[in-house]
């Protein structure tokens, strides 16, 4: 067991989880590969995949370099992480409800759903808010509680 770890790089059932994905990521190219849309949405998620690489992936690593160099050193009260996962999170939210927020598709979305898209910038912004300011308070708490203990 150990001569695999040392010659995979990783435990024997990593290696069974990612064969299960590719497995995964096979069946489904086969099923949409009958699909007579197929040839635009291969389209998009090579378009997906250039954006996020060659635009997103510098600048979130250029924002999360800054904030580690602005913050210092973490220690176990860093912050980072408590501003990470709201943005990451925030930042989903905003990539999956962009078309409706820009107007977009407009009657797509009242056909689906029976709404008008109009509110969902107010509705974005009050979610991204909720979810920074629960995790500042679960950062306060946990800031109190190692003040406390430490």
């Amino acid at each position: 067991m150990t001569e695999f770890r040392r010659g995979y790089g990783a435990a024997p059932w990593h290696l069974l989880l990612l064969l299960g994905c590719f497995a995964l990521t096979g069946w489904i190219a086969l099923r949409l590969s009958g699909e007579p849309t197929a040839g635009r949405m291969l389209l998009w998620f090579l378009g997906a995949v250039i954006v996020h690489d060659l635009l997103l992936f510098p600048v979130y690593a250029l924002v999360d370099r800054t904030l580690r160099a602005v913050m210092g050193r973490p220690d176990r009260r860093s912050a980072l992480n408590h501003v990470r996962v709201p943005a990451l999170a925030s930042g989903l939210l905003l990539l999956v409800y962009l078309p409706g927020i820009l107007g977009l598709g407009g009657d797509t979305y009242t056909a689906a759903t029976g709404l008008i898209p109009q509110p969902l910038l107010a509705r974005w912004l009050a979610v991204s808010a909720a979810i920074f300011a629960v995790s500042a308070i679960v950062y306060a708490r946990r800031w109190a509680r190692l003040g406390r203990s430490g």
